[in-house]
């Protein structure tokens, strides 16, 4: 692990907000058929933010490491700019990744913004439904 940087190995080692969210308001899931890392993102949204956000990874330290710092640079985000955290913003979080481990910050931008999604379209879902019955 000593190629990669200090805040890679303390996510690693001390992962933030690992778990799952009970009865979530979106759930976000991605692999990666390559390497085999699997991620899942679950989110409680309060007044249009990220009130609580949790992560289970299957993966290499990297995809672990940049999960749990996708989890920080999202919590208390609102759902638009959760939906903006880029693959690049996460890799700067925990100060770069060896080129071959690049691809790890795709999951945690792509669970989240599956989340987000599934957020949303279950807020969709619910308007369409109350409309329906007034």
């Amino acid at each position: 692990m000593q190629h990669y940087t200090e805040a890679v190995r303390d996510h690693f080692l001390n992962p933030r907000n690992a778990g799952v969210v009970e009865d979530p308001d979106g759930v976000g899931a991605v692999g990666d058929p390559s390497c085999g890392d699997l991620l899942r993102v679950t989110i409680r949204v309060r007044n249009d933010r990220i009130d609580e956000i949790r992560f289970q990874c299957r993966g290499c330290p990297a995809a672990i490491a940049t999960s749990s710092a996708m989890t920080e640079l999202a919590i208390g985000k609102t759902v638009d700019e959760a939906w903006h955290i880029t693959d690049e913003d996460i890799e700067a979080a925990v100060g770069g990744l060896p080129p071959e481990k690049r691809h790890c910050s795709n999951l945690g931008a792509s669970a989240l913004g599956e989340a987000v999604l599934n957020y949303l379209h279950r807020c969709i879902e619910l308007s369409m439904k109350e409309g329906a019955s007034v």
